[in-house]
């Protein structure tokens, strides 16, 4: 009888329910949270499923987490391997080649306007920088924290890790991500309190065609013109490149469709969960990841409304033909943020398309946002 009582004892000491705590049951609940608004109402679920699920996973067995060199028989825990692939810069980069071989760039090579409004819109980012600068942050974490004003993850994981910031990879990822989903909800009260209706209607030229030499031609001259002046951006850019080089050079179809699917949906598995269980209760529940979560949303605010207003520039200086909505697809969320430029410019004036001009400065906002992480690099001296 003994023996059952001392059997049923070490079996209900192995169970998570002893060791769970308030925080863990807070965390546990914003996982659910997250799996109901990704599953539900269709919030960027690519992306939320998996961090929502690695969130869970950590805050019920925290040893999914566990480092080599800190478990008694020298095997970390499996999610441990998967955030090493993060922390090394190597998941980022290979969504970044995903994303190229994905994404048509004629848009912008078809208006090379684009790259102001792209640029326009990393204005959100150095606001970010001297808030968090502002907030007690070292000028380290509050240039890993500011880039979440891109709206871009992986750009964001990318430079966390660069710049030794890992401790707070977690809330910086967690809130890049969340903010990458809520495009929909936050971006268009901006973009009507900063434009009138009458600008909301205009109307665009069709693009110009683009020829295939232009668009082989256009990742190739990028790669050389920005690895050139920032080398450290090298790891994004070029694999962004790379990736499109594949899509527009029509005689790697293998490699696009890979690098498009099959790569890129491991690489989101694998970079979501591990993202997810870095959100333990003991590294996620502190004041610093509030000011984080604040500061993502002014910056991420401050870019949108930065890439609208040098639309309404940009409208007026062109007498009416460029439509302001585009400039806050500058953000590098893609293709949600141009998505999003068409559906508000759509309720204004159902038969305006505005989806590929917004495309431009989306694809531009995305070059803008790694070229801004590589400055911040070469600021500080990272390689």
């Amino acid at each position: 009888m003994s023996y059952i009582t001392e059997t049923l004892g070490r079996l209900v000491e192995q169970t998570a329910f002893l060791n769970l705590t308030v925080g863990n049951l807070i965390m546990i609940a914003v996982a659910c949270i997250f799996l109901y608004l990704a599953i539900n109402r269709g919030f960027e679920p690519l992306l939320l499923v998996p961090i929502a699920f690695g969130m869970l996973l950590v805050n019920i067995y925290p040893d999914i987490m566990l480092a080599m060199e800190d478990a008694a028989n020298g095997t970390g825990g499996l999610l441990y391997y998967f955030y090493k692939l993060d922390e090394w810069s190597i998941l980022p980069s290979l969504i970044f080649m995903g994303v190229g071989a994905m994404t048509d760039f004629r848009p912008l090579i078809a208006n090379p306007k684009s790259f102001l409004l792209g640029a326009a819109a990393q204005f959100g980012i150095f606001a970010a920088y001297l808030g968090a600068m502002a907030m007690g942050f070292s000028d380290k974490a509050a240039a890993a924290i500011a880039i979440i004003g891109g709206a871009d993850g992986p750009t964001s994981i990318f430079l966390c890790g660069k710049l030794q910031q890992t401790a707070l990879l977690g809330p910086i990822a967690v809130a890049a991500y969340s903010y990458m989903a809520l495009v929909p909800i936050i971006q268009p009260p901006i973009m009507k309190l900063l434009t009138t209706e009458k600008e909301r209607k205009v109307k665009m030229d069709q693009l110009r065609p683009v020829s295939k030499l232009e668009a082989i031609l256009f990742p190739i001259i990028v790669t050389i013109v920005v690895c050139l002046i920032l080398p450290t951006t090298a790891p994004l850019v070029g694999m962004l490149m790379l990736g499109n080089l594949f899509r527009e050079s029509g005689v790697v179809r293998q490699l696009t469709e890979t690098a498009s699917n099959a790569m890129m949906y491991i690489v989101v598995i694998l970079l979501g969960t591990s993202v997810g269980a870095t959100t333990s209760a003991e590294a996620f529940l502190n004041w610093d990841t509030i000011k984080i979560v604040i500061l993502g949303l002014i910056a991420f605010a401050f870019g949108t409304a930065a890439g609208v207003l040098l639309g309404k520039v940009m409208c007026y200086v062109t007498g009416g033909k460029v439509n302001p909505l585009i400039g806050s697809a500058g953000v590098s969320a893609v293709p949600m943020a141009a998505r999003v430029s068409q559906k508000v410019g759509a309720e204004a004036d159902p038969t305006n398309f505005l989806l590929m001009h917004a495309m431009g400065p989306n694809v531009a906002g995305v070059i803008g946002t790694a070229v801004v992480a590589g400055t911040f690099m070469a600021i500080f001296g990272v390689q």
